[in-house]
């Protein structure tokens, strides 16, 4: 038979026993946890860091002024940006564009 001092030591053995791995349960909760923020917030350091090298670190575009001027041998509507081209080349013209709501060939030049 259990005398008291016994049952109250067995408790007790088994309260702390019970807190020490409730303990241990949390305090691995907590690692993990850490340890997924730590990940996560590496990832999304390492997403920032990338797109902040694509814009600072890239070579600087810069684009050339460009000039229209309406074809004076281009007859009838543009549809076709290849045939506008051809034409403005026989003009003397590096291209051509078809343009507006009218759809007239219109010759460019870098200014």
């Amino acid at each position: 038979m259990l005398d008291h001092s016994s049952l109250s030591l067995s408790f007790s053995l088994s309260l702390s026993l019970s807190l020490s791995l409730s303990l241990s349960l949390s305090l691995d909760l907590k690692v993990k946890m850490k340890s997924s923020i730590m990940k996560l917030f590496a990832a999304l350091l390492l997403v920032v860091m990338c797109l902040l090298a694509n814009e600072m670190g890239g070579p600087i575009m810069v684009e050339a002024r460009t000039c229209l001027s309406q074809s004076r041998k281009f007859k009838g509507a543009c549809f076709s940006d290849n045939n506008c081209g051809n034409v403005c080349k026989s003009e003397g013209f590096p291209r051509g564009k078809c343009r507006g709501f009218r759809r007239r060939c219109f010759c460019v030049k870098h200014c």
